[in-house]
């Protein structure tokens, strides 16, 4: 079977405003008050926790930075866990994309670097657990993107061939993932980091998911 597979965070959805809530959450119990802004900083927020509270502490010039990040990331996790859909949002025209692809033989999964029990309960979340043939997560395996492994992993629980798939992105880690994979990526320029997106030379550029099934088509024709 040919597989499309999915990144989650920028991908198939803008979750930058939930993950700043959650870093500021740690930020306040610093004493620092909301040290991230979910506008300026929504790229930061879709390259992971760790990302987000280096960013605040070099801000604030905090000393100690890595230990503290390691004190405070199992914190962010948890506040995230307990808010996790607030402001998501799945972006236009996505899951519409994704059943037509199904619709058209494609098997479809995510393979992303948040931790799968909470990629899971975002989904389900957001009611589209159910559409995707499998998910696999930053602690799935032993290994994340930009190994290949979780995107090899996430295209043999939907059904598919390694080399018979495209991964669907929103950064240079999906892009480095694909290359790792040697098979195509899309990226898409819609999401916080989009203007960077042609630079990275990806297979294709999605600018709206309603063109998503044609390019599949052509990628793996």
């Amino acid at each position: 079977m040919k597989t499309v597979i999915f990144d989650l965070d920028g991908t198939l959805a803008d979750t930058s405003g939930d993950l700043i809530a959650a870093a500021n959450h740690c930020f306040r119990d610093m004493g620092e008050g909301d040290v991230l802004d979910p506008g300026a900083d929504a790229g930061t927020a879709l390259r992971g926790g760790r990302a987000m509270l280096r960013a605040g502490l070099a801000r604030l010039g905090h000393a100690r930075m890595e230990e503290t990040i390691d004190r405070y990331y199992p914190v962010l996790l948890r506040a995230y866990g307990d808010a996790i859909d607030v402001h998501t949002q799945i972006y236009p025209r996505a899951m519409e994309a994704v059943e037509a692809l199904k619709s058209g033989g494609y098997g479809v999964g995510i393979c992303t670097n948040k931790p799968e029990g909470l990629a899971d309960t975002l989904l389900r979340s957001l009611g589209v657990r159910e559409s995707f043939a499998s998910l696999v997560g930053a602690d799935t395996l032993q290994v994340r993107k930009p190994d290949p492994q979780p995107l090899y992993e996430a295209v043999r629980r939907a059904g598919g061939a390694p080399g018979q798939t495209v991964l669907i992105g929103d950064s240079d880690t999906d892009r480095n993932t694909a290359r790792a994979a040697q098979v195509p990526c899309v990226l898409v320029t819609f999401g916080p980091a989009g203007g960077d997106m042609a630079a990275l030379e990806p297979e294709g550029l999605l600018a709206d998911y309603a063109d998503l099934p044609q390019m599949v088509d052509r990628l793996l024709a």
